[in-house]
């Protein structure tokens, strides 16, 4: 069986059972009420204002992405076990040096994820009480350091991929480079989450690059890992756009995030990851300056933070924002590819 077609069987099997949970899991959401809290605590009046009209949407959307991975990803390996064909065998893409430590961290950021969108619907007055950031910030450091470790002890990683130089063999530098990489890019991908289709279209695309740039090296199970989540992915966003029928939720914008930083990091290709996620980081940029603009200077340099919300505030529509945003991380994620291949080529 040629290669790219186990690849395209497990992104339609994930499309198909991410399409067919969605009705139950929406079931739950709204029978349950288990609406997202609009914070009102007078620090983001622009905020509030602008998505006062959402309060109630049911949010944790995002378990539908991570628990569909879930289940192609065992299921396969379960049933590769059970049936003798060669074909069915195929399929299964459960790697211990590919995809056992990307699924790993996408089910435990999911559940801190989880828990943290449970507590934030909880009321405690009028606001969900949720994680406070610093134990959020332990809690994930926790899983990156857990994966730092077993990079540079188990699989005796040291090295970082330069595109167009060499190989940098950086000893134990490694270790706090994968925390960077890691924390940042679950905390920036949380922060795009704020408008409808805008974290699962900005997602998708990097999913696909680096499914792309790990099919391109010969990491088969990793990139049908990526192309799992990125089927999932698709048949969210069907619910997600606007008007969204639900939100993610950190359950889903931080596992999803710190999945794709350790999937850079298995590419060997994570100085690609500002190039294919620009828009990550462009988002926790602007989160950056307005927090220390606000500390130091007492002033704003954007009208609301992160920087879709600025938009929003100077009068773009909503739905104008996210396929702007799409956009570019489509013509990103093409650049990251286009420079990888040209690299591998090399």
């Amino acid at each position: 069986m040629s290669q790219i077609i186990p690849f395209g069987i497990v992104t339609t099997l994930a499309f198909v059972i991410a399409m067919i949970l969605t009705p139950l899991w929406t079931h739950v959401l709204y029978r349950w009420n288990l609406g997202k809290n609009i914070r009102n605590n007078g620090d983001t009046p622009v905020y509030s204002a602008l998505h006062e009209k959402k309060r109630g949407t049911p949010t944790m959307g995002g378990v539908l992405i991570w628990m569909t991975t879930i289940i192609v990803l065992f299921g396969l390996y379960g049933l590769s076990i059970v049936l003798p064909f060669e074909w069915v065998k195929q399929l299964n893409f459960l790697s211990r040096f590919e995809t056992w430590l990307p699924a790993a961290s996408l089910i435990a950021a999911a559940c801190i994820g989880l828990a943290d969108d449970v507590l934030d619907i909880i009321k405690f007055g009028k606001q969900g009480i949720g994680i406070r950031f610093r134990y959020k910030l332990i809690l994930y450091a926790g899983i990156a350091i857990v994966g730092a470790l077993w990079f540079y002890y188990k699989l005796g990683w040291d090295v970082i991929r330069v595109p167009f130089f060499e190989t940098i063999a950086i000893g134990w530098w490694y270790i706090p480079l994968f925390l960077f990489v890691i924390i940042g890019t679950g905390f920036a991908v949380n922060e795009i989450d704020g408008l409808d289709g805008l974290a699962g279209g900005t997602l998708l695309t990097a999913y696909a690059a680096y499914g792309a740039i790990a099919f391109a090296e010969g990491k088969i199970h990793l990139a049908m890992f990526c192309g799992v989540i990125a089927g999932a992915l698709l048949a969210f966003l069907w619910f997600n756009i606007y008007p969204a029928r639900f939100f993610m939720g950190d359950t889903g914008s931080m596992s999803l995030g710190v999945t794709l930083g350790i999937i850079s990091m298995l590419t060997n290709y994570s100085l690609l990851l500002p190039v294919i996620g620009l828009l990550f980081v462009i988002e926790a940029l602007s989160v950056i300056i307005q927090v220390v603009a606000r500390k130091v200077f007492h002033k704003k340099v954007f009208a609301a933070a992160p920087i879709h919300h600025h938009f929003e505030a100077k009068g773009w529509p909503e739905p104008k924002i996210v396929m702007r945003f799409w956009v570019i991380s489509a013509v990103t994620a093409v650049i990251g590819i286009v420079i990888a291949l040209i690299d591998l080529g090399r």
